[in-house]
This record gives C-alpha cells, structure tokens and sequence, in this order.
C-alpha cells in the first residue's frame, strides 16, 4: 500500500504509490500525457509499468499517447516512448516529434496504429487550450505545409485518414488561418524533481520545464489524473513558492524513483547545475570539432549570423554553427534559443538535445512558443533532409520512417531568415578537405535535392508570402530561394558544378550569373577569424 497526504482543498487522498501501481489507474483507451524532450524528462519508471501491466495484463490497452518531442535517445533501445510500441497497447498518437524514439516511429509508419504529427508549438498551445476548457487554437502556424488540412491535415500516416479531423482551413477578415481542435486528456503522466510532504511538485533540476504543468492542469480540468515521478520526497513547507511548479491539488498521485545512471546522458539522470542555471561553466572546455564536411556547413551558416541576434539551431548539424561560434570565440554575441524553452548559453547536441549550458533563461516550451510564433528569432539553422525544385523541404516523413517536424514548422515559418545546412548527398558518402579544397571520395547512394519532396515540411510557398530570406547550405554548394525556385549561388573549391552538383540533383536549378567559390578559410583547419 503506498502513503496518503490529505488534501485540505480538495478534501482527497493523494497517495504516494509503487511504479508495480500504476497500470490499474489508467483505463482502457485513456488518452495519456507524456512529458519529455528526447533525452530529457521522462518518466521511465512510470512508462515502464505501463507497458508491464499491459504484458502480464493485457490492460490497459488501446491507449492514446500525446506527448510533444517524444522521449527516446534516437535508438531503437528500450527507452521512452519505445518501450510503448507493443501491439495493442497505444491506439492512436497524437505527437510533434516521434523520431527519439526509432522503434515507436516506425511503428507509426508501418500502420501498426493511426497517429497525428503536430507542429511543437501548435501542440503545446493545444495542452494551454484543452487545460483552459477552449475548443482549439486559431493559428498560421502549418499553413501550406503538410498540416494544413488541403495538403494531409497533420496525419502522420494512412490510418489516421480513418479518424475525424484534427485540424481545418478557416478564413478570418480575408486572412487564412488553420483551426486546430482540442481534444481530452484523462492521464499525464509527467517526470519531476522533488515533491514535498503536501503533493507540491517542483522541477528544480530538469533540464527543461516543458509541458509538464500544462499536461497536469489539462488532465486535471478534464476529471482525469496526474501521475508524478519524483527523485525524492522532501518535508512540507521546504520547496520554495517559485519551485513548486504543480500545486498539490493538481497532483494525484507520485512514483518516487531514484536516477538511473545506467542510461548515460539519456534523460539526463544526474542533477547538472550548467543546465538549469545553478552554475557558470568555462565554455574553453568544449571540444572544438575537427575539420569535416558538417563542420563547413556550420561555417558557413555562422557567416550569416549578426552580433546580438537572436538564433535557434536544430537538431543533428545545426549544432555545429554553436561549436564554430566556440571557436571563433563570439558564442557570447549571440542569444542562442532552443525551442524547449533555453535562451542564452549554448544548446546540447545529441541524446539530450533541448537542454543548454549556461541558458541566461529557461521558460516553458509554450512560452518559448509564444515569442517565436510572434516572430522574436532573427535567425534559424536547421537540418536539410529533402528539398524540391520549389524550394520546399522534408524533414518529417521518409517512406515508414516517421519523425514529425517537431518545432520545425513554427520556427521556418515565423523566422526572418533560415538556413537549412546538411550535406549535399546521403547514404554512404564520404569526403575529405584536402589543401583547402573539397575532395568527394565516394559520391552518397541517396539524393537530397529531389524532384518532389515526400511531405512539405517547410513550404517555400508560405515563405514567399511571408517575405522571407531562405539559404540551403551545404559542404559543395549554396543556395537561395528566389521566386521560381532555387538559385546556385555558390560552389566549394574542388568541385565540378556539373558532375558534382547539377548531375546529383533530380531537377536543374537556377544558376546565378554571378556564381562565386565559397569563403575560402571555411575549407582550412585553423580558425576563421570571423566577426558578426
């Protein structure tokens, strides 16, 4: 039996409960709130006993999982949302990332249950929504991209066209606008640090504050319950007003699981007080990238960057323009943001992408939203995974490989200048810099810059109407969006324009009168000396 606290507001028990419990509170079809961000925030122990119950059980099952960057540690390890993705346990899903997680991904894309792929931050505005009893948010945010209900309404694969839509094209004052629905939560099931002895519960030592208050006010309002995993219970009254994020009234339940260190920097298990603002470390102490492919593209991304602006990097390569700025020592010129809620400092790459060391400040994910939407980035450098003879660009869905756009559709629509960096061609393709020129020793199997993208991503269309700067960087060549398409306008040294560039591309490009060689110190393995 697990411990009460009586809950003088309410006039109910909240109990304190062993992990082995938590599968008889959740009903069969429950719609379950997970917090987490890649490597950060999830309740493992909690997501666990789930998926216990449902083997030795069979219950609960057909479950409904919302969540926003979904846990995981882009393997397919028992981990995250992972270890959800049994047959007959999840029965429809409704995320903004699903590649953290390879195996609940690719479940996804092999129809094992019909699922929802929303912009990060029209997901996290929905959980504000659905806590504050509204029937939807009225947005721009998906216009002309995949989301928009003309293009595939935000269904991540054939099975979700068997439920109603999530998502309509409406019209207000001659302006287009996307009308996505709310929707019931009856479980959140969120990772924290410490509750004390009342049920107060507080995120002191998270990476990142997330949804997770959302996700509890949201089941809360909707007469479901609030699981809580917690390190540690503390005495009543020794949390500090401001670190008690979730009331005791919201709470319902708490699972107290010590760190598992076993799991490395996955779901980043130790206390790091670099991370959540505690503690200032020497920025010297980063390893500084060896010269590579990745890192010219990140050169080149940073010579668009402008002291004092504001900048999100992605995911994958984008986190080489933050090493470069290390480098070139002016990482302290800039505001790097990351869209889990981190300005300032310098954004993780990797397993625990989301999280920043030395963040000036560190708000919740629908905050950060909130000022993004409105257009406070300057600058975007994010990943390139397929672009077409538009201008469009992929990066959520590769044949039954499902991943979700994630903040990408926010971010690449609201910000004044993208650029979107990877290499030129994929899938087994290998490069050297030699005497500062670029050598293609074998040419990838896989072409990037496509006729037709699978899924717009990033609609070109919807950038032009916005007036927006757009640049595709990559190690061999650069190019802008113009009002026809893309236009070459710059090369590598070392390459051909036609064998290597024109003649690996599904489509022929524009090609700048005044094409030129790219900045010639991003191909040598010294310091750039660059200013912003």
């Amino acid at each position: 039996m697990g411990h009460f606290w009586y809950n003088k507001i309410e006039g109910e028990a909240m109990k304190v409960i062993d992990a082995s419990e938590v599968g008889k509170l959740i009903k069969d079809g429950d719609m379950v709130a997970i917090s987490g961000s890649g490597g950060s925030g999830s309740a493992e122990s909690v997501i666990r006993a789930i998926r216990d119950s449902f083997i030795s059980t069979g219950h609960p099952k057909d479950i409904g999982v919302t969540c926003g960057i979904s846990p995981g540690n882009l393997t397919e390890d028992e981990v995250g949302m992972n270890i959800l993705a049994k047959p007959g346990l999840v029965g429809r899903a409704i995320c903004a990332h699903l590649g953290m997680g390879k195996v609940f991904g690719n479940a996804i894309g092999n129809e094992q249950f019909p699922a929802f792929a929303m912009p990060l931050g029209v997901i996290n505005h929905l959980y504000r929504a659905i806590a504050g009893g509204e029937m939807g948010i009225v947005t721009h945010i998906g216009l002309n991209t995949y989301a928009d209900p003309r293009y595939n309404g935000c269904r991540a694969n054939e099975s979700a066209k068997n439920l109603p839509d999530m998502v309509s094209a409406i019209n207000i004052d001659g302006k287009e606008q996307l009308f996505y629905k709310t929707f019931k939560i009856d479980v959140a099931v969120i990772k924290a640090t410490y509750a004390d002895e009342s049920g107060n519960v507080s995120l002191e030592h998270e990476a990142l504050i997330g949804e997770q208050y959302n996700m509890a006010i949201a089941a809360h309002n909707c007469g479901g319950i609030v699981i809580a995993q917690v390190e540690k219970i503390v005495p009543k009254g020794s949390l500090r007003a401001r670190d008690a994020m979730i009331h005791s009234s919201y709470v319902d339940y708490v699972v107290v699981t010590e760190p598992d260190y076993s799991l490395g920097d996955y779901n980043l298990p130790g206390y790091r007080p670099e991370i959540v603002g505690d503690k200032r470390v020497p920025l010297e102490d980063v390893k500084i990238r060896e010269l590579d492919n990745r890192k010219v593209c990140g050169r080149r991304a940073a010579m668009e960057l402008k002291s004092g602006d504001v900048i999100n990097l992605g995911v994958g390569m984008p986190d080489s323009v933050a090493n470069v700025a290390i480098e070139e020592g002016f990482s302290d010129d800039l505001y790097l943001s990351v869209e889990t809620g981190p300005t300032g400092g310098v954004p993780i790459g990797g397993v625990a992408f989301g999280g920043s060391i030395n963040p000036d400040s560190v708000v919740s994910t629908a905050e950060q939203f909130d000022a993004y939407n409105g257009g406070s980035l300057d600058m975007a450098v994010l990943g390139l995974a397929e672009v077409d003879k538009f201008g469009n660009v992929n990066v959520s869905k590769f044949g039954p490989r499902v991943t979700g756009p994630g903040g990408f559709i926010n971010i690449t629509q609201c910000t004044k200048k993208v650029v979107f960096i990877g290499t030129f061609t994929t899938k087994g393709l290998e490069e050297e810099i030699i005497d500062g020129k670029l050598v293609i020793k074998q040419e990838g199997a896989k072409k990037k810059f496509v006729d037709s993208v699978e899924q717009i991503t990033f609609s070109a269309k919807q950038a032009r109407i916005n007036g927006q700067e757009i640049l595709y960087v990559t190690e061999r060549a650069v190019f802008k969006l113009d009002d026809e398409g893309i236009t070459l306008i710059e090369i590598a040294p070392g390459v051909n324009v036609v064998s290597d560039i024109l003649e690996q591309m599904d489509f022929k490009p524009n090609v700048s009168d005044e094409l030129k060689l790219m900045y010639e110190r991003i191909f040598k393995d010294e310091k750039m000396n660059l200013v912003i």
